[in-house]
């Protein structure tokens, strides 16, 4: 596969594993992908490429010493701005969090970093979670990739406009039961 940002999450998993593509390879298309196309949509508020980076090639290492850290090993994921993500910025949106950095990691995404995920970053969100759109005002407007002049809806727009753009394979986020 030539144009590894369009694979999915489930292929990449399979393709690192069998070593038939490098954990770094992904990582640095998906960087190649967030730099080209993230200055007009505003999915990701905070990058962690050094982190990920590290991670990337730990998990490449693993591999080579027959070790295989889970379902998701090597695969890169972002995390929606209101999960706490150990030593990583964490606002929710939200002005009075903008220089907040948990020391623990939220119970998914620790589930997700067992499972041998690179934490890429966060992306953008409704303030406080509590909005239909993802505006905030702390970062830009997340926009709808299929149509800039259109938001990505919320509470989790960034989320969902990292993975239709292909800036991350998979993209936590959380969803409120509706009526």
């Amino acid at each position: 596969m030539t144009n590894l940002t369009i694979a999915s999450a489930h292929q990449l998993a399979g393709m690192i594993r069998d070593r038939e593509v490098s954990a770094v390879e992904v990582l640095d298309a998906n960087l190649a992908q967030i730099a080209q196309h993230n200055s007009q949509l505003n999915a990701i508020c905070t990058l962690d490429e050094n982190n990920a980076r590290t991670r990337a090639k730990q998990a490449d290492e693993a591999l080579a010493r027959g070790e295989n850290w889970g379902a998701l090993h090597g695969v890169p994921v972002t995390i929606k701005d209101i999960y706490e993500t150990a030593s990583l910025r964490t606002t929710a949106g939200y002005i009075p969090l903008k220089d907040y950095i948990p020391q623990q990691d939220a119970t998914a995404v620790a589930r997700l970093r067992a499972a041998g995920a690179v934490i890429l970053g966060k992306t953008n969100m409704a303030e406080l979670a509590g909005d239909y759109q993802s505006t905030n005002s702390l970062f830009p407007r997340v926009n709808n990739p299929w149509n800039l002049d259109y938001t990505a809806g919320g509470s989790s727009g960034g989320s969902a406009a990292a993975v239709a753009a292909f800036l991350s394979p998979l993209a936590q986020a959380c969803r409120s039961p509706t009526l």
